[in-house]
């Protein structure tokens, strides 16, 4: 398995970003078998971590246009700054008081 970190730092997030934000969801759940994806903000501070299967399902969703339209987007108004790392999961532990 593998996780997409993506670190930004937020500029100004209007309704057109939430919109985006949720298609870019979807179509990541829907058409590129992203398994979770979890998302914070905090201040300017965002982190959002996406889990995959594979790299090619990531190589794939990274090169999506409608996800390239997005990123665009993102570079001229959303985020004044962010990073992408793509890491392979070695293991995984778990507890659950449930």
């Amino acid at each position: 398995m593998y996780a997409v970190i993506f670190r930004a730092k937020a500029g100004t997030q209007d309704q057109q970003y939430l919109d985006t934000v949720a298609r870019m969801r979807q179509l990541a759940f829907e058409k590129y078998g992203c398994l979770d994806f979890i998302a914070v903000t905090e201040g300017e501070q965002e982190i959002a971590i996406s889990y995959w299967e594979s790299e090619a399902d990531i190589l794939a969703w990274k090169k999506d246009p409608e996800h390239h339209l997005a990123q665009k987007e993102g570079q001229k108004h959303w985020y004044s700054a962010y990073t992408v790392q793509v890491v392979k999961i070695e293991r995984e532990y778990s507890f659950s008081a449930d």
